[in-house]
């Protein structure tokens, strides 16, 4: 045990002696990210496209509401096959409105990844070409209190780096 114990630390020394040379960068995604001049406008036409999701969730809530009013309103004077059909009639317009919402939800976000992919693919780019320009081992992504402590001998803040080069 202690033979392979000394083999692989003589194996790996090489790599701690070197390790004083290996650098790396880090960043924040998100600064980044929204600091791109294309994130403004996917932002614009992501926010148009909600309005108007949002204006027929609205559109079809006050239909809704019309109809459960008059309905409400003539329920005593309705013969039962009618109260019936009528309730039926409001049950399905209400499943069609969850299922509308629902719907509206996935394709924002759907249009959100779509718009959003562009740039993040971009942004990967620019970080290649640093990473390979700067001699990086890698490059960290602070966001998300993911990485509590870097030593700045090691790594470097390629935040502005970044964002000059998005521009």
């Amino acid at each position: 045990m202690k033979r392979y114990f000394l083999v692989l630390m003589i194996a790996l020394l090489p790599l701690f002696a070197s390790a004083q040379q290996l650098r790396f960068g880090y960043f924040s995604f998100k600064e980044a990210f929204q600091s791109m001049p294309e994130y403004a406008v996917a932002q614009k036409n992501l926010e148009i496209l909600r309005s108007k999701y949002d204006a027929e969730t609205k559109r079809v809530e006050e239909e809704f509401n019309k109809d459960y009013e008059e309905f409400l309103d003539g329920q005593k004077d309705f013969a039962p096959s009618i109260l019936k059909k009528r309730q039926n009639e409001l049950r399905e317009l209400m499943e069609k409105n969850i299922a509308f919402k629902e719907e509206s939800i996935r394709l924002l976000k759907q249009a959100e990844n779509d718009a959003y992919a562009p740039l993040k693919t971009k942004l990967n780019q620019v970080l290649q070409r640093i990473g390979k320009e700067k001699g990086y081992i890698f490059i960290l992504n602070t966001d998300a209190q993911s990485v509590p402590y870097i030593d700045t001998y090691f790594g470097e803040d390629i935040n502005t780096l970044v964002q000059t080069a998005l521009k």
